[in-house]
């Protein structure tokens, strides 16, 4: 099996650049992993909650997004309490050329959000205060 096919050694990764940067870079994706864009009333309580405690351990939060309406996420996040550091930017301590942004984690309803929220959510159980 392809090493990160396993969840233990993902969530082993996370842990050690966590202890070796006391943080970790943290990209979300805000449609429908902690907005509901098509307003069927879903809810990312979870979620919202799991970025709250990340923030609370020390973790740089990327809203990583293809909406353009960078206004309606400010007010939505600010509105919500989510917390954030920057919208589709790298940190200012990663400084790149590329147009791929940096992160440690994504947490994405494409993307594996499952595997990712329990990943993180051990991580913040383990570090957290």
């Amino acid at each position: 099996m392809d090493y990160y096919l396993n969840s233990e050694n993902t969530y082993q990764r996370l842990e050690r650049e966590y202890q070796q940067y006391n943080a970790l870079v943290v990209a979300f994706d805000f449609d429908n992993t902690v907005y509901d864009y098509h307003q069927k009333g879903l809810e990312f309580t979870q979620v919202i909650e799991l970025l709250r405690q990340l923030k609370q351990i020390g973790c740089y939060l990327i809203i990583f997004t293809a909406n353009d309406d960078y206004e309606f996420i400010k007010e939505y996040c600010t509105k919500s309490k989510i917390p954030y550091d920057s919208i589709n930017q790298n940190p200012p301590f990663y400084q790149t050329q590329s147009p791929k942004i940096y992160y440690n984690a994504l947490l994405d309803d494409r993307a594996g959000l499952r595997e990712t929220y329990d990943c993180l959510s051990r991580l913040v159980k383990k570090f957290g205060k």
